[in-house]
């Protein structure tokens, strides 16, 4: 079986808006990350200090996250 993944902005629009919208409703960074996987993401933490937003549970790479999410 092969993953067959395309890029579209207005669809990385839409999950961003998701992202955004969940940050400011979890209470704590833990809280959010759980909440993300409900719907099917997670964000890894890169060596160079960057955060990339993945799915579940094949960790395809989506989008960079902005830093202002994270203060």
């Amino acid at each position: 079986m092969s993953i067959i993944i395309k890029y579209d902005a207005f669809i990385a629009d839409e999950i961003m808006q998701i992202v955004e919208r969940e940050r400011a409703a979890a209470l704590s960074a833990r809280e959010w990350r759980h909440r993300l996987a409900g719907y099917g993401y997670c964000i890894r933490d890169t060596e160079d200090g960057k955060h990339v937003l993945e799915t579940l549970p094949h960790r395809v790479a989506l989008c960079e996250l902005p830093d202002e999410l994270f203060n």
